[in-house]
């Protein structure tokens, strides 16, 4: 392992971002443009010690860092994908197989954008529906998603493979969200191509769920772009919101946000859902609060 150039490496990668990118204070006693090295240890969700010993490369104190870190790294200095790479082979670990696909890291300009909506409930996902990263409010008004990997990752898979996928939403809008789903899967699965994780997926949706072959032998297809949607929260009842999409370039991952008409139920309910927090959540669903929470699987939409 390399510790001194990845040191290195990671002081040039922490000094080129901004505070404002990350939703950060400049602040009038900064002596650097950059990040400072507490910042990057609470946006990676590591310990200032722990974060610091691997900037100074030093293997006197037996730092190692995992896979999972280095990830978490990955994301909060907004690396690109040569960056990411070189950052696991510096620690000499072995790149995992979807550090080249959608799901590998976010996109900076989405994860920039998501820093700055700190009052909107917010997640980045990809084409498949998997959670990537998502804010406070997002947790705290759609829950923690559960910990899959594969297919199971994608809440279009949970959605017809598990009932209690379909629990946040009234039983009256289910068909609804099952033709919306399958109908922006189409897309994304024509966009991928002859893609081994989508193509496994579709067919053990079509084994195991007649309404999704049903859906899917439509041939309907329509990015899901906005949608009116009504979500069922354990402690405010029904909750009416817009739903809105930003896609990256390439349409593999979108910034999914939350919003409500001023002056609406909706809106005085997400007043009242930012104040509430995760506090009684952590008591209603058995999860603990967070800043931005990376899921590396599926979420609840």
């Amino acid at each position: 392992m390399n510790l001194p150039e990845l040191g290195a490496f990671l002081r040039t990668r922490r000094d080129r971002i901004r505070p404002g990118e990350v939703g950060l204070p400049h602040g009038p006693r900064r002596r650097v443009p950059g990040l400072r090295r507490e910042e990057v240890a609470q946006l990676a969700g590591l310990s200032v010690d722990y974060y610091t010993e691997l900037e100074r490369g030093s293997a006197k104190n037996g730092v190692q860092p995992s896979a999972q870190t280095l990830a978490a790294l990955a994301r909060a200095l907004r690396l690109n994908g040569d960056e990411r790479d070189h950052l696991y082979h510096l620690a000499e670990r072995p790149i995992p197989p979807s550090a080249h696909g959608a799901s590998a890291h976010v996109q900076p300009a989405l994860l920039g954008l998501l820093g700055r909506l700190s009052n909107t409930p917010a997640r980045v996902i990809t084409d498949l529906h998997e959670t990537l990263v998502e804010n406070d409010l997002a947790l705290a008004l759609l829950g923690r998603s559960p910990a899959h990997r594969g297919s199971a990752a994608s809440f279009v898979y949970r959605w017809f493979t598990k009932a209690q996928a379909r629990e946040m939403y009234p039983p009256e809008d289910h068909p609804h969200h099952s033709r919306v789903f399958v109908a922006d899967l189409q897309a994304a699965a024509a966009r991928r191509g002859r893609d081994a994780e989508v193509t496994k997926m579709i067919a053990v949706l079509r084994h195991r769920s007649q309404e999704f072959a049903a859906l899917w032998d439509t041939h309907d297809v329509a990015v899901r772009r906005m949608d009116h949607k009504r979500i069922v929260h354990p402690l405010l009842g029904v909750i009416e919101l817009d739903c809105y999409n930003l896609f990256s370039e390439d349409g593999r991952q979108r910034l999914l946000w939350f919003t409500a008409p001023p002056g609406s139920r909706g809106a005085e309910q997400l007043e009242l859902l930012s104040v509430i927090g995760t506090q009684e959540l952590n008591v209603t669903q058995g999860t603990a609060p967070e800043g931005l929470s990376v899921a590396e699987s599926g979420t609840q939409r």
